[in-house]
């Protein structure tokens, strides 16, 4: 049976931001902790070694491969801060609309800072992400 790298560890949430060099990324990484904890009303969780997850869900493909994984989170990464999303409110142009400079991937959002992005908007689609995501799966 494969053995998922990315589950819940009891690693400290402070002490893998504490280690971002670049101070507005740091900052903008505490900012989306803030508002990612008060939209799902989660505690925020080491999620593997590098993402920030809060709540989690449990999914079974048609392949029979199951798992469970946080129901929204982010990933400071080197190039851009990460944002993992149900798919359907990343690929859905009426959530996108307005919401500034960004990349998308399929269940990603890619930017580069906060500041660059309408935070409105922005939580907006993480309550999307987080309807779909409860429409779909059986959240743990």
């Amino acid at each position: 049976m494969y053995d998922l790298k990315t589950k819940p560890t009891d690693s400290s949430v402070t002490a893998f931001l504490n280690k971002i060099e670049d101070e507005t990324k740091k900052n903008d990484c505490y900012k989306i902790a803030e508002i990612l904890k008060e939209i799902t009303g989660y505690e925020s969780k080491m999620w593997g070694t590098a993402i920030v997850g809060f709540g989690s869900y449990h999914y079974k493909y048609a392949s029979g491969h199951e798992g469970d994984m946080c129901m929204i989170g982010f990933s400071p990464r080197k190039a851009n801060i990460t944002i993992y999303l149900f798919a359907y409110a990343v690929q859905n142009e009426e959530f996108t609309k307005g919401l500034g400079k960004y990349k998308t991937g399929k269940g990603c959002l890619y930017i580069n800072k906060l500041s660059d992005i309408d935070l409105d908007v922005f939580k907006n689609m993480v309550l999307k992400s987080i309807e779909k995501t409860k429409e779909h799966y059986q959240i743990t």
